[in-house]
């Protein structure tokens, strides 16, 4: 158990240093759409910011996505778990971050595909086609781009999802070691926001 601790913590320091960088970030997206406003009253309008305002708030949620469970600050429904004790919650939130976990595991295989597909791969084996990209027997084809007057390549934000569903799972599975802890009696201190 000391082990898995052990990774608990070093997960939780990571997304502890993640979304404290990352929130930031929200100064960036402020930044975008004021210029935005500005360049739509006072010169010309600038193609660029709706997309990167959206970007930038995908970064944003995403890679913040893991410091929000960090720091529990994820929804709840509370109509019995409020009055249960710490242990029961525990074991209750073993059994539930299961679900997650399989949900998370299911998005990331989807985001694997669709970034796949924005760097030109139209197979059926996107595992497969990184994999050949580390070891140099598959190639980036055509590159996808949006369909706007800008036209952004696609790829750079599907790789920030997938980072980001990866440190979300990481989150989740530091959350089932410490829940899992606290169901066998062990005392784990709670994050400090």
């Amino acid at each position: 158990m000391k082990v898995l601790l052990a990774f608990a913590r070093a997960v939780d320091r990571i997304s502890n240093r993640i979304g404290l960088f990352v929130m930031y970030s929200i100064f960036i997206l402020m930044g975008i759409l004021l210029w935005s406003s500005f360049s739509k009253t006072f010169l010309t309008p600038s193609l660029w910011t709706l997309e990167m305002a959206q970007f930038t708030m995908v970064t944003y949620y995403m890679l913040g996505g893991a410091y929000s469970i960090l720091i529990g600050s994820n929804v709840r429904m509370d109509l019995f778990y409020g009055n249960w004790t710490l242990r029961r919650k525990a074991f209750i939130d073993c059994i539930t971050v299961l679900f997650l976990v399989f949900y998370l595991c299911v998005l990331i295989y989807g985001a694997l595909g669709s970034t796949a597909y924005s760097l030109g791969y139209w197979g059926k084996a996107p595992v497969e086609f990184f994999t050949g990209l580390v070891t140099g027997s598959e190639e980036i084809g055509r590159l996808e781009r949006s369909s706007t007057a800008w036209r952004p390549y696609i790829w750079p934000i599907k790789l920030i999802m997938i980072v980001g569903l990866l440190l979300i799972l990481l989150q989740a599975l530091s959350e089932l070691v410490k829940d899992l802890a606290r169901a066998l009696g062990m005392q784990i201190p709670e994050p400090k926001p």
